[in-house]
């Protein structure tokens, strides 16, 4: 029996060319599965609800047509009031944003037919996913779930510059939006527990949160992460100036970085970070700045299962 497909579409991502290419997606689309429904999202968050309607109904494959951001909105479609809605419903993901980063981590094709034909084989994987309970701008407590890597500091604030240049319909990309964070960042002094230890406190420029192992444009963070080994790869930069560590930069790019001796790479099943008195520190998840510290992240092993 073929699934019950549903096809959830970002057209604005991909900088609005995922609009542009639809056609020839769907044409693509058809060629695979005889049925599916498709439908667009308009604002922020609609992919949630979407996808938490679509399963309701009975889908049991959600099609994501996006970037990291559009798949994270799916993602927590699976789940409602902190559970997962069907454990049997499952994530196809065609890449169609300026960032895939979560995909390469899944060893997904980059072309649309390739990774459709991925979807319509046999073929899934259960995976891990992160959930993050941190504080919203409203100052109220919110819960997210996330795919890939939530880190906080430096890159949290990188994301927030992205987004501020997008709502000001200003183009801008992350690299430039990069540079012009690092000439005015300092490091922040956090209280960080892992798995419910005390890591002392000190100064750090960068902490990422890794289920997957690659973000920011294809930076291997966490060269190590595995989807589906019940833990998370916490990466901690401290005491280092951001020109620092953009001269070393290219050392992430290749997964060598781990070596540097103000690097440090603990496994946990939770972290806990908060800001000393007087510090914001923002966070991103998937590449979406939503909150800031304090917050707390933990694995929630093998909860979905994806086209891999």
């Amino acid at each position: 029996m073929v699934p019950k497909t549903q096809v959830i579409v970002n057209p604005e991502s991909n900088r609005g060319r995922t609009r542009g290419r639809w056609r020839d997606i769907k044409s693509a689309l058809r060629s695979f599965f005889k049925e599916f429904r498709y439908e667009f999202t308009e604002k922020p968050c609609q992919a949630t609800d979407l996808t938490r309607e679509a399963i309701k109904s009975g889908s049991e494959l959600i099609i994501g047509v996006g970037g990291d951001g559009t798949m994270n909105e799916i993602a927590n479609g699976f789940f409602e009031s902190g559970r997962v809605i069907n454990p049997e419903s499952t994530l196809g993901v065609v890449p169609s944003g300026t960032g895939c980063d979560f995909t390469k981590s899944l060893n997904i094709p980059p072309d649309v037919e390739s990774a459709l034909r991925l979807i319509a084989g046999p073929r899934r994987k259960r995976i891990d996913v992160g959930r993050a309970v941190y504080t919203a701008p409203s100052g109220e407590t919110e819960q997210r779930f996330f795919l890939n890597v939530a880190d906080f500091g430096f890159g949290g604030e990188v994301v927030r510059e992205v987004n501020r240049k997008r709502l000001e319909r200003r183009a801008s990309s992350y690299f430039r939006c990069l540079y012009t964070t690092a000439l005015s960042y300092k490091n922040k002094r956090l209280r960080l527990k892992l798995d419910g230890r005390d890591v002392p406190p000190q100064e750090y420029l960068i902490g990422a949160v890794a289920n997957g192992r690659i973000f920011g444009k294809g930076m291997k963070i966490a060269p190590r992460a595995e989807l589906d080994d019940g833990w998370l790869d916490f990466v901690l930069v401290r005491g280092m100036k951001v020109m620092e560590f953009l001269l070393h930069s290219w050392r992430i790019y290749l997964g060598t970085h781990l070596s540097h001796p103000k690097i440090d790479l603990y496994r946990s099943r939770t972290v806990e970070a908060a800001p000393e008195p007087g510090e914001e520190v923002v966070i991103e998840l998937d590449g979406e700045q939503l909150g800031r510290l304090p917050a707390k992240f933990e694995v929630v092993p093998l909860a979905m299962s994806v086209k891999s």
